[in-house]
């Protein structure tokens, strides 16, 4: 495969950061979706009578927020394995998303006393994950890999 002239070539590495980052997102579709199809009662024996209860009585702004994290974030690395600058809005649309859903769990509940340490981990990784995303794809524009 021949490059333009003063275009880079793509780092195999590239592929695979998009690529576990899609698969990463795809997870949390998943997620999204059995969670909005789980009974009360699923939810209880799954998560604990506290996630239970919180995710019940959670705004729908919140729900609205978890939504928008994780299609925006699939979104936005599917962009990114077809190399378009454009994946950065999603991405940063993603974060904003889960800036406000896990800012809400965090500070707008106690639920987060009841979390096991494993779980609060998770949370963390994936804000931290989302930050990541958008500062890649920002790289990734600057460096003329995504057009």
């Amino acid at each position: 495969m021949a490059t333009e002239i003063g275009k880079p070539r793509t780092p195999w590495w590239f592929w695979l950061v998009s690529g576990v980052a899609l698969l990463w997102n795809l997870m949390g579709v998943g997620a999204y979706i059995s969670d909005m199809n789980m009974s009360y009662e699923d939810m209880v024996k799954n998560y604990g009578q506290a996630l239970a209860d919180a995710a019940q009585s959670q705004p729908a702004f919140v729900t609205g927020a978890y939504a928008l994290a994780v299609f925006g974030g699939a979104l936005g690395c599917l962009l990114l394995l077809l190399r378009k600058k454009i994946a950065i809005w999603p991405l940063i649309i993603s974060l904003l998303a889960v800036l406000v859903q896990q800012g809400y769990s965090w500070f707008g509940t106690d639920v987060m006393a009841s979390v096991p340490m494993g779980n609060k981990i998770m949370y963390i990784s994936i804000v931290v994950i989302a930050v990541l995303l958008v500062w890649f794809a920002r790289r990734m524009t600057t460096k003329r890999i995504l057009t």
